[in-house]
């Protein structure tokens, strides 16, 4: 899947494992481990909707947009690159569709 980012800022320390470590701490190994995945999935489809990836739409101010799980309570949140965002016939999001994504944030949303 072709990965950018919302900012210059968290490309570059999404780029080096030093950055990550510095910021993130403990987290960083699993962000690591999460971005290998979306990087490797040819869709969203293809990313995990199980335990410990858990990749799941949100809603609400969040509507559009997506999470994979990082370590309680915090996701690593993104958006389809893709617009318009190809829906499906019901409304929701086809992620059999989304080939891009757009990192946005590290957060407890909780």
């Amino acid at each position: 899947m072709e990965i950018s980012f919302s900012t210059s800022k968290l490309e570059k320390v999404f780029n080096s494992e030093r950055k990550l470590k510095e910021i993130y701490g403990e987290l960083a190994k699993t962000i690591i481990i999460r971005m290998a995945v979306l990087k490797n999935a040819p869709t969203l489809a293809d990313v995990p909707i199980e335990k410990p990836d858990r990749r799941h739409e949100l809603k609400y101010d969040r509507a559009k947009c997506f999470a994979v799980d990082l370590k309680q309570p915090f996701r690593l949140v993104f958006e389809p690159l893709e617009r318009p965002i190809p829906e499906k016939t019901d409304g929701g999001v086809d992620v059999r569709a989304i080939r891009g994504i757009r990192i946005l944030e590290i957060v407890d949303y909780h």
